[in-house]
């Protein structure tokens, strides 16, 4: 077991890391997009009215083919969703989202590996999922 001053370090060394990614060009890119996708009227309208339509998807989802709504609500919210993302506030939000998204899986990476190559870190992205390790993480795990 770490010494409490150790867990302190670690800690300490986590919070500085931590600031140091809130800090970065990356997250203030992804706030600005947020901030111009919430802000954005026209985008927040898109936005909605998939979201309101995604709920009677769900019931459709329920019943199937069988559903009366059925085709014109897959026909439907495909439509709402391409026309979602294609909004430029949308989609400049996302590629933000995805650039902040691979530096947390880089960081994830890194700390796990440097502890040893046999940690699986569940980041989610199959690009830096290698396959090695036996833990839950990558199914070679026996505890079912």
């Amino acid at each position: 077991m770490l010494a409490t001053l150790e867990r302190v370090q670690l800690l300490e060394f986590a919070e500085n890391l931590a600031q140091m990614v809130l800090e970065s060009d990356l997250v203030e890119q992804y706030k600005i997009c947020l901030a111009k996708m919430q802000n954005d009227q026209e985008t927040q309208k898109k936005i909605q009215r998939f979201v309101s339509l995604k709920e009677l998807y769900e019931e459709v989802q329920r019943f199937g083919q069988y559903h009366p709504d059925y085709k014109r609500v897959m026909r439907e919210i495909r439509q709402y969703k391409r026309e979602m993302d294609l909004d430029p506030n949308v989609a400049e939000f996302k590629l933000a989202e995805n650039d902040l998204q691979a530096l947390l899986d880089e960081i994830s990476k890194a700390i796990g590996g440097a502890v040893s190559q046999q940690i699986m870190v569940p980041t989610g992205n199959p690009f830096f999922d290698t396959g090695q390790g036996s833990g839950c993480g990558s199914g070679g795990c026996s505890c079912s």
